[in-house]
């Protein structure tokens, strides 16, 4: 991680700068292709946190979340999870996403 050095009154410290990764537009066609399958169930989430190692993946009920969804698929609701500033949250900013919630609900009829 990269860090630069600063100076406080008489001490020297030393500010571990992050390096985010977001969702690319281009990583978000290949999730989308994945959760549009029609064989798309609970095992994809395995299949996308190989695939996307660099985002944060979390698993979750539909009932546990409460915003609107990024997108609705059969058997999930996304969330988008932005994490680049010091508190994470739902956003619908595919840019700053760092990381995908992804809400599972009964598959419709």
């Amino acid at each position: 991680m990269p860090t630069r050095t600063g100076n406080f009154g008489n001490e020297l410290f030393l500010i571990a700068e992050r390096i985010v990764v977001t969702v690319s537009a281009n990583d978000w066609d290949v999730i989308d292709q994945m959760l549009s399958a029609p064989d798309a169930g609970a095992g994809v989430l395995a299949q996308l946190r190989n695939r996307f190692a660099h985002l944060s993946w979390t698993r979750c009920d539909a009932g546990d979340v409460v915003e609107t969804p990024f997108r609705s698929y059969p058997r999930f609701d996304v969330h988008l999870l932005d994490s680049v500033d010091h508190c994470s949250h739902i956003t619908d900013d595919l840019a700053r996403a760092t990381g995908i919630v992804l809400a599972m609900r009964n598959a419709t009829p």
